[in-house]
């Protein structure tokens, strides 16, 4: 709940895109059956719900690719919709002669979306050579040729044409791509690239309503911290509708969240976070106003029963007007149970020693292309030890490393006493295609028994015919929680996790990461999920800078990360001799500290506002609840509303303050 100031004018709302009850099946299941909603020109609207709930058929059915069984989709005239599939394969356009779109590397590729753009310069660069080549003493062809030029290249400053090969080339840097790898081949491009090139070609081309379906995907944690920058600072009068499950990305990008749950979507006037809290609060409403009226039931159909036993003419008739009453009633439905989602919990196999692994002076890389070198961390018992660094660092390769499955090219990695590792793998290599969920798990653990395997399968939602699919069948999020079934029945105390939470909704990420913080062993970890990165991290080893070792949680870590980069920066530029550049030098640093300062302040502003705005929620639930027919007990809380509405409109100046600062 928040407070802000009004506007002072009413402006004209501009509805972009929005739904009637819409409906999908497939065959005699509903995949959809209720999902209604509207977004105005500049709304950012995340769309969640579990794995399978639906998600990307309703981004499907918003762009045209799928036809709702029920129900309509209304775009605003003239609006331009453009969607990246998850995991998108770049569709190489490569067009006849005549179309001039033949360019199939990175950057051609890119340039080939503005095809009237990409026509009107071959135009001009062509009207060009005519007008060099054209007689002096023509003036009927030079006049012609020259009208001719003045209208092709208005057309082509009006449409863009200054300006689109440098915010393309922008925008291919910023997700990863360097201007050597401007003129390869896409065919040589890895999957992950060529998902990037997708949304490097989407973004270049700014539609009206830009729908995306996890955008995230192959992003390193820089490349993702500037696509929600991009995101943020996206057209406000374009509208963006997104699937992700990055919890901090929906945060920071998103205004409005659908929730999509037992195929009926809900709209929340918030971004995730406080959708979270706004939807559980719907629920326990829902719940206390059904039973309630339930209760309310109960009581008429006693009295009728009463009534009715005693069978005299009134009671007959009190009896039937209870009924009629009962009959009037607007049914409250009971809710229903939330989605299924794993649960578990992970076995230490007993106590390791203190020193659990030492990496000595290791130097890992491929040919000439040296990963990192001469590298040394040791890892204590009970450290969660996560390996950072940007994209191609070699993080993979370490764990790779850890685990035995590369040799390095020089160093060495021992393990402590008593240590026995369980692993995880990113890609879910470990599982056999040919197997049946079933046989995979009991193939891997022969000596349980079948109901013990069932119920292990259960509590990661295989069951009934599930659990006779044949994993070469399974869905990316099927797949992670099959290998993580085959993880808990393992014994270990040293956990190496690659990547954990790719594949995995947010109800299974969160899940996975309550059973780590309760795990009592040690892991190493990569991943790019800030938000279970900052729940569980206690250390980090960064190969962005050859192991660089700091021991704090992940807000310490970037805070750290940040100083340093201000630290580099300020001793590059600082030369000793010079007195001017001395004080200089203390002045950066003077401001550094300042920004700090501020930094700090709005984490502590941003904490109270939150907590103030939780027990807003909790005041207007009591008041309107039970102290409602409690005359003194509302006096007060009204009197504590009052007081934490103006310290919130304190904390929201001050807020305000800080970030113009």
């Amino acid at each position: 709940m928040t407070f802000r100031r009004p506007p002072l004018f009413n402006y004209c709302i501009m509805i972009s895109i929005s739904t009637r009850s819409l409906a999908y099946r497939i065959g005699t299941r509903d995949i959809l059956t209720d999902v209604t909603f509207s977004l105005e020109e500049g709304d950012r609207l995340a769309v969640v719900g579990v794995n399978g709930s639906g998600k990307s058929t309703l981004l499907r059915m918003l762009c045209g690719e799928y036809t709702p069984d029920e129900g309509e989709v209304y775009i605003a005239k003239e609006k331009v919709i453009g969607m990246l599939h998850q995991d998108d394969a770049f569709n190489v356009l490569s067009l006849d002669a005549a179309n001039t779109i033949v360019d199939e590397t990175v950057l051609g590729q890119i340039y080939a979306i503005f095809p009237d753009l990409c026509r009107a310069e071959m135009k001009l660069a062509d009207l060009q050579r005519q007008l060099d080549e054209a007689p002096s003493d023509d003036t009927e062809l030079l006049s012609r040729l020259s009208s001719e030029y003045e209208a092709v290249n208005t057309r082509f400053i009006d449409g863009g044409g200054l300006h689109y090969k440098s915010r393309c080339r922008s925008i291919l840097k910023d997700l990863g791509f360097g201007e050597e790898m401007f003129d390869m081949p896409v065919a040589r491009c890895s999957g992950g690239q060529r998902t990037r090139l997708a949304l490097a070609r989407l973004l270049s081309r700014e539609p009206d309503i830009l729908i995306l379906d996890e955008p995230t995907n192959h992003l390193d944690t820089e490349t993702m911290e500037w696509l929600e920058s991009h995101l943020a600072a996206y057209n406000p009068k374009k509208t963006i509708i997104l699937v992700s499950h990055d919890r901090l990305f929906l945060d920071r990008v998103t205004n409005k969240t659908l929730d999509i749950e037992h195929t009926v979507g809900r709209l929340y006037k918030c971004g995730y976070s406080q959708y979270v809290i706004e939807k559980e609060a719907y629920r326990r409403e829902w719940e206390k106003k059904y039973e309630i009226q339930q209760k309310e039931i109960a009581r008429l159909e006693a009295y009728i029963e009463q009534q009715r036993r005693w069978n005299r003419e009134r009671n007959i008739i009190a009896a039937e007007s209870r009924e009629k009453a009962i009959a009037r009633m607007e049914k409250i439905d009971k809710p229903k149970d939330l989605p299924k989602s794993i649960r578990f919990a992970l076995s230490s196999s007993g106590e390791s020693g203190n020193d659990v692994a030492y990496a000595r002076n290791l130097t890992m890389g491929f040919g000439d292309n040296i990963l990192f070198r001469n590298l040394n961390f040791l890892v204590k018992k009970h450290d969660r030890l996560f390996i950072s660094g940007p994209n191609g660092c070699g993080k993979s390769t370490l764990i790779k490393l850890l685990l035995g499955q590369l040799e390095a090219v020089s160093g060495e990695i021992e393990f402590g006493y008593n240590v026995t590792v369980g692993y995880y793998d990113q890609e879910n290599q470990n599982l056999d295609d040919s197997n049946t969920v079933l046989d995979e798990l009991w193939n891997a653990y022969p000596n349980l028994t079948q109901t013990e395997i069932r119920n292990t399968l259960a509590l990661f939602l295989f069951r009934g015919d599930d659990i006779e699919k044949e994993v070469s069948v399974l869905s990316g999020g099927e797949r992670a929680r099959l290998t993580l079934a085959k993880l808990i029945l393992s014994k270990m105390n040293l956990l190496i996790l690659d990547e954990p939470t790719n594949h995995l909704d947010i109800e299974s990420r969160e899940a996975l990461e309550n059973a780590l913080l309760s795990f009592d062993g040690t892991i190493i970890a990569v991943s790019h999920d800030r938000y279970f990165t900052k729940r569980l991290a206690t250390r980090f080893v960064d190969l962005g800078e050859n192991g660089r070792d700091f021991r704090g949680n992940y807000d310490e870590y970037l805070l750290y990360k940040q100083n340093r980069a201000a630290e580099v920066e300020t001793f590059a530029k600082y030369e000793p001799a010079e007195t001017t550049q001395k004080e200089e030098y203390i002045e950066r640093k003077k401001k550094g500290a300042e920004i700090r300062r501020i930094e700090k302040r709005k984490a502590e502003v941003a904490r109270e506002i939150k907590k103030l705005e939780q027990q807003l929620i909790d005041i207007d639930e009591e008041l309107f609840g039970d102290a409602a027919s409690d005359y003194v007990r509302a006096a007060e809380l009204t009197d504590l509303k009052t007081t934490t509405e103006d310290r919130l409109m304190q904390l929201y100046a001050e807020e305000e303050e800080l970030n113009e600062g």
